[in-house]
């Protein structure tokens, strides 16, 4: 039978995982330094294919986030992530509708939270992202909007409460 009994104590084991810093603070600035000149190095080698590759896929992982927590943002819509979307690859929302075969009204009512877009859009963003950002992403962003507005929008309940008729009259009774 295995017991649980550890052959180490508690600070050798920190020992054995955490690592000592024994740089002098001269040593430290030159290491910061060094340092801070490699990544500089690194950026400047990035092509501009590769840094629109990673900025997409940041505002992927992001999107994908967001959906997936459980506070809603005002400033996250999916107006705001497709102003996102727009502004890494172009300048002007006339090219990039052009692109999506979108009137530039419609991308507008769209960008300016006047009209939530409709399947065709979410699946052209797919392919025009070829695939890097899903249109599942961007439904989920819609949805968790579209829960927002649900819940919080009291007087579109009430005005649907004159509706309903013969309600459910449910009450838990005790066994």
């Amino acid at each position: 039978m295995k017991t649980n009994e550890n052959k180490f104590t508690l600070a050798e084991l920190a020992e054995s995982v955490v690592f000592e810093n024994r740089l002098t603070p001269e040593e430290r600035k030159s290491a910061d330094i060094e340092l801070a000149e490699a990544r500089r190095k690194n950026r400047e080698r990035i092509t501009g294919n590769q840094q629109l590759y990673a900025q997409v896929l940041q505002l992927r992982f992001l999107m994908e986030d967001y959906a997936k927590s459980e506070i809603f943002d005002q400033e996250l819509s999916f107006a705001s992530f497709l102003r996102k979307y727009i502004r890494l690859n172009y300048k002007v929302n006339k090219k990039f509708a052009n692109d999506i075969d979108l009137k530039e009204a419609e991308l507008s009512l769209i960008l300016n939270r006047r009209r939530l877009p409709n399947e065709k859009t979410i699946v052209r963003l797919e392919l025009h992202s070829n695939a890097m950002i899903p249109a599942i992403s961007w439904y989920r962003v819609l949805e968790k909007e579209k829960e927002h507005e649900l819940l919080s929008n009291t007087a579109f309940r009430q005005k649907q409460d004159k509706h309903v008729k013969n309600r459910l009259n449910l009450e838990l009774q005790e066994v």
